[in-house]
């Protein structure tokens, strides 16, 4: 287990395996790069900083991101305003979920919009990736309920409290079982705190070899 908490130094670049944990850390403005294909999950409660943090990586690729808001704002924007969107909460997740699949299988890097408290989300994401050859890794976003609640509030949405509570259960599950030295299906976990959240700059991913060597291919064809 890669562990470089309490390290003097932290390189601008990073290469994640296994744990990284940067909490507490402040430095310079930080990059991390992953392989060909990964799918890079970025999770935390509601509030925590998870979609500020995916538009700063976005910016950073030309990898899509997957965010489950998008499938809820393309159904809520076709609907009746006076419905709920709890009539029509199964049609956007399984917009979501077509969304995720047809990348996933695509073969190319992206970045998934997660609330990271569903193990099974992982599975799935980790199962499919690997049939692609490729690797799910996660950045997970270690905040206290306090913190997310004001998150929230700043942002002016909140989720429903039920919701919050299910989150942060799944998520303390996910925690302790790292502290206890246990990876989920990612082949890497970064930590992130309020402080080390805001060094992370950038996202890079390397070449898929194979693409490459078939536009080779074909430009001397």
């Amino acid at each position: 287990m890669d562990h470089i908490r309490g390290s003097a130094t932290v390189a601008t670049a990073t290469t994640p395996h296994g744990l990284t944990d940067l909490r507490g850390q402040e430095g310079p403005p930080l990059t991390l790069s992953y392989p060909a294909g990964t799918v890079l999950v970025v999770s935390g409660l509601p509030g925590s900083g998870k979609s500020t943090l995916l538009r700063r990586l976005s910016a950073s690729t030309t990898a899509p991101a997957v965010d489950p808001r998008t499938a809820h704002e393309a159904c809520e924007a076709v609907m009746p305003a006076w419905l709920p969107y709890a009539v029509y909460r199964p049609w956007a997740r399984a917009k979501h979920f077509r969304w995720l699949r047809a990348e996933v299988r695509g073969g190319r890097p992206f970045l998934v919009h997660d609330c990271g408290s569903r193990a099974w989300m992982r599975r799935w994401l980790a199962r499919e990736a690997a049939r692609q050859g490729h690797e799910l890794h996660l950045i997970l976003l270690d905040v206290t309920a306090s913190e997310a609640l004001a998150g929230q509030e700043a942002r002016g949405r909140w989720a429903p409290r039920r919701v919050f509570d299910r989150h942060r259960r799944g998520l303390d599950r996910l925690l302790g079982g790292l502290s206890g030295g246990s990876l989920p299906e990612a082949a890497s976990v970064v930590l992130l705190d309020r402080v080390s959240r805001e060094r992370v700059a950038a996202v890079e991913f390397a070449m898929n070899t194979t693409a490459m060597n078939t536009t080779a291919m074909n430009t001397s064809g």
